[in-house]
Parts: C-alpha cells; structure tokens; sequence
C-alpha cells in the first residue's frame, strides 16, 4: 500500500465567504510529479468514503494549528475531480486565505492512499483505486492542469455561521437515526428468525397438557404466556453430556443466530448456557478438574512504553520537501554576512540611501528516515488483525523517535549557547527565559515563541514553588501566574513560552536540556511516510518496512537559545 501526495496550482481568488475550490486531480491522460514518482489517475479511481472527515490543512502539518478547513463538496466529470473546502475562521486559517488570496500560496497537495495500481513499462504508476485523505495549501504544483477556481476570502457573516452549525447538528442526528434503525432492523431480523425456530420447534415436538412437567411450568410462566402449551424436546439434552463452547457474549449471540437458523449443536449449546445447573458444572469442570482445555483469552489491547511523538518538531516550523533530489537550497538575507537595504533621513536634494542588496542560500541536505520487521507467512495469516494495527501504530511511533532524535541534534549543533551559566534552580529558569528570549528577537527579528525541555528542566518547573511554599506553575490560578506545567500534561507554559517536554532531550539540568526557540528560525522539511511490503519467496516471509525522507534547516542560529549551566 502506497501513500501519494501530490500538488495542484491556485489559479485565482475572488470574493465570497472563506471558500476555496477547484480542480484536485486530473484523469487519465495527465501526468503528475509524487512522492514516489510519475503517476496517472484513472477516471473515477479516487474515493471519499467520508466527506466531512477530509480536512484541508497547511504545508500537511497534521498539529491543531496546521487544519485550517474542511471538505464541503467533491464531483467527478469525465476529465478531473474538484473539491470545494471551507475555511475556518481561525488566526492560522486567516492567515492561509490571506496567502492564497495573494498568491503566496497557489498549490493545492492532496494526499491519497493507493488501494490498487499499476506500472507502465515507462516507469509511470497508473492508479485504479485510492481513497482520498488530505488536501493542504502548499507552495508549488505537480499537476498543472489543476486550478483553484475561486479562493473566497470575505469574513463570514453571522447568518453564514448559524447555518453551517445548524447544517452540523441536523447531520448528526441524522447519522444517529440511521445507525439506531439499522441496529432495529438486524434485532427484528433475529427476532423473526428465533420466532420461525419456535415455530418449526412446535411442530415437530410432543405436546401434552396434562403432564407433570406442564403443570410446574405453567406455574412459572408469565400471565401472558399461559395460554401456551408446554414444548417438550424430541432430543432433549443431558446435563452430563453437553457441554457448549459459549464462553463470551459473542459466542452467545452467534449460537443464537445459528440455533434460528437450524443447527442443532448449537441449540443445544444455548440450551446448556442457559441451564444454571449446566453452566456450574461446566465451570467446575473446565476451571478445576480439567484446566487444560481452559482457553486463553487474548484482550483487545496493547500495554507499551512507546507513546512517545516528536515534540522537537512540534517545537518549530515545518515545511515539504521539493519532489527530487537530496539537496535543496533557501535564499537568505543575514546581516551581516549579507547586505540588506538602508533608509536614512535625507536632506533636500541630496541624494537617498543606496546600499546594493546582497543575498546567500542556505543548503539542506535530505536524509531517508526507515525501519523494517520481517514476519512469517503463519503470523500473517493466523494473528489477530489486532496485532497488524499495533505493528504499523508501533513502526510510526518509532519512526517519530528517530525524526525527534535527529532534529534535538540539529538545534545543538546549529544553535546558539546561552550568554552564561544559569542556577539549576527555578531562578536559573526564569533568568535564562528573560535573558535568552529578548536575544532571540535581536538576533533574528523573530519572537521567540517556545521552549523545548527535558524531563529534568520540566521536573524543576513541577516543583517550583514561591516564599511561602506555594507551587507556582501547577497551582490553579495562582498569585503571579507564572504559566503551568504539570506532572499529567507535556504542553504547558513558562513565563509566556509554550513548553514542549521532549523524552529525548538531555534529562537532567545539564548543558542544552532546554531550548528557547523563535520557530522560524529552524525548519523541519519532510516528505510523506510510506509503507510497503516484500513477498520474500525463499522462506515465505514478508518485510513490511516504513520510511521517509526529512531535513532539518537552521536557518538563524541566533533564534535557537541553548541552556548553559554554571
């Protein structure tokens, strides 16, 4: 299974209320430049299982920030498929209809999972079933025939608004009405079924009115079935015999519905679960006389110490990476490496400031990111498709990890010292953020915005506490509300800097287990993570593997403060 993202150019912007849309993917004869790759979309090969949940976002940032809209509209004709997005009405979605508005940002990049394809001889992947994921607003386009139509960036009105959330309540509760009728018709369905038993059942059966079994029977049953004559079993079951395979509820309920539908075992086996005298000697005999036919039960969860993401990245900018090639370039102006343009006061007739602009690149050099775990043709076919999800949840997880490790590296190697020794102390904390941040402004001319800690620096922030033994960043609602950081959340905030508590940063208060950091002034550039799977015939194994393709760019060093103890 693949995972293809690829691009499409804006072509205009208009007024309108916060709406984007235009052609997302052209058919058959088109050519686009992906991630793995040339490829050609078959006419109609694209679905949308769900439109609501295809969510626009921003340079494929998959954080808060970085959903910017949703899917309200997809069509197909005969040449392309087009999608209409609405914007959210958010400072990051402001910002991005600004920037499409202008141009800035004239791409759209849609991401799609392959479901089925095939290779021309020239290399070219032609895709005949994928399921559409996400579209963001990007910079470049692959596929250059598909045009944004219309970039709608007026405000919405209030009216707009109270429609679109009536618009939302009223489809849910739709949803819900057809889940409760569907889960009525499959309860009718049994019902009907386990009446049509009961009949048959009748028919076939001795019936006597006179018996002694009748008689307590009718003494037990309820007013409205003592009409009912008493059904003795043509086969009835032993107690000493039978003993059935119900061991859940869904055993249960399956017995049931194969009980409706004609088998006798399992009948039998209800009949047996429901005989108190049956299921105690059962239990006795399967838990104590005969504990090895008791049956293991595997729960449907997963205990592991590998939750971690990548807080590194989280803590700066991000970016995609160009489709080829494993070096790229960024123009830069930095004083005073480089020159920039001067304004001066200028007296009358004299002639105005002229200082020649000059600039520089800065270079990225682009690293594959990959993992693998070989599994035999048993596991495959005989494991729970629980173990499947937690192998590809995993190899994402570990995937992070090495991308956190890599970018902490990064801001070390590329990053600024702190202009002194700091305390180990909470002191210590406060004077490098009063310290350190300014200069990450004066040095970049971008605020600094957040801070990256281990778990040392967070523990010290965690136990802080003023003159009088008070906690000053986990109180609610303290005096002199210094920010929060507390022991059950690794986002927080100190003294105006949003805390982003790494694993892999230094753990104790050492040297660089903290780091005050302008965004801008360090990106994390990255291509989408596939998967993909080897059929290794020699020994009927399969390498089911996941990679990816990142670098990291310090563009300012200045930006990027390092603690420095004493």
């Amino acid at each position: 299974m693949k995972t293809l993202t690829f691009s499409a150019s804006i072509e205009a912007a208009d007024t309108g209320r916060r709406i984007i849309s235009g052609k997302i993917v052209p058919f058959d004869n088109e050519v686009g430049s992906t991630n793995v790759g040339n490829v050609i979309f078959q006419k109609g090969s694209i679905q949308v299982p769900n439109v609501s949940k295809v969510k626009l976002l921003a340079q494929h940032e998959q954080t808060a920030r970085g959903v910017i809209g949703r899917a309200q509209s997809f069509h197909q004709d005969d040449n392309a498929m087009y999608g209409t997005f609405k914007v959210s009405a958010s400072a990051d979605g402001e910002n991005m209809l600004i920037k499409a508005s202008e141009g800035i940002l004239d791409g759209l990049s849609v991401g799609v999972e392959v479901i089925s394809s095939k290779e021309r001889k020239d290399g070219t992947l032609v895709v005949t079933a994928a399921i559409l994921k996400e579209v963001s607003l990007v910079e470049s386009p692959a596929f250059d025939s598909a045009r944004v139509t219309e970039v709608a960036a007026q405000a919405t009105d209030p009216e707009d608004a109270a429609e679109e959330v009536i618009e939302q309540i009223e489809n849910e509760q739709i949803a819900k009405i057809s889940e409760a009728v569907k889960v009525l018709e499959e309860v009718q369905k049994i019902e009907k079924a386990l009446e049509q038993t009961e009949t048959e059942t009748e028919s076939e059966a001795e019936v006597s009115d006179t018996t002694p079994a009748n008689t307590e029977a009718a003494a037990a049953v309820n007013a409205d079935d003592a009409s009912r004559p008493t059904i003795k079993a043509a086969t009835p079951y032993s107690s000493q015999t039978v003993r059935h395979g119900i061991t859940s509820m869904g055993r249960y309920v399956e017995s049931k519905v194969k009980a409706a539908l004609g088998d006798k075992d399992a009948a039998l086996w209800v009949a047996a679960a429901e005989d108190p005298a049956v299921v105690q000697a059962a239990a006795d005999s399967i838990g104590t006389t005969n504990v090895a036919f008791n049956p293991i039960q595997y729960m449907k969860e997963f205990v592991s110490n590998t939750n971690f993401g990548a807080p590194a990245r989280d803590a700066i900018s991000r970016g995609v990476l160009p489709t080829s090639g494993m070096t790229f370039q960024v123009p830069s102006l930095i004083t005073p490496t480089q020159a920039a343009p001067t304004v001066a006061e200028t007296a009358e007739s004299a002639a105005p400031s002229d200082t020649g602009m000059t600039s520089a690149y800065l270079t990225g050099t682009v690293k594959k990111y990959a993992g693998q775990q070989t599994i035999t043709i048993e596991l495959l076919e005989r494991s729970n498709p629980v173990f499947f999800d937690e192998l590809a949840r995993q190899m994402e997880l570990a995937y992070l990890k090495s991308i956190d490790a890599a970018i902490i590296a990064g801001l070390v190697a590329g990053g600024t010292v702190g202009t002194k020794n700091y305390a180990k102390t909470s002191a210590g904390i406060i004077d490098f953020v009063s310290t350190e941040a300014p200069l990450a402004y004066s040095g970049t001319s971008f605020f600094a915005k957040n801070v990256l800690a281990g778990t040392g620096f967070w523990s010290t922030l965690i136990g802080a506490t003023d003159s009088t033994g008070r906690p000053i960043y986990s109180a609610s609602n303290p005096w002199n509300n210094a920010g929060e950081a507390n022991p059950s959340s690794i986002r927080g905030n100190v003294l105006g800097l949003d805390l982003y508590v790494d694993y892999q940063a230094v753990s104790n208060l050492d040297d660089d287990a903290a780091f005050i950091i302008a965004p801008e002034a360090a990106t994390w550039y990255e291509s989408p993570t596939s998967y993909f799977s080897v059929n290794n015939v020699g020994n009927m194994q399969l390498q089911t593997a996941i990679y990816g393709y990142g670098s990291l760019l310090v563009k300012q060093g200045k930006g990027i403060r390092r603690w420095n103890v004493a």
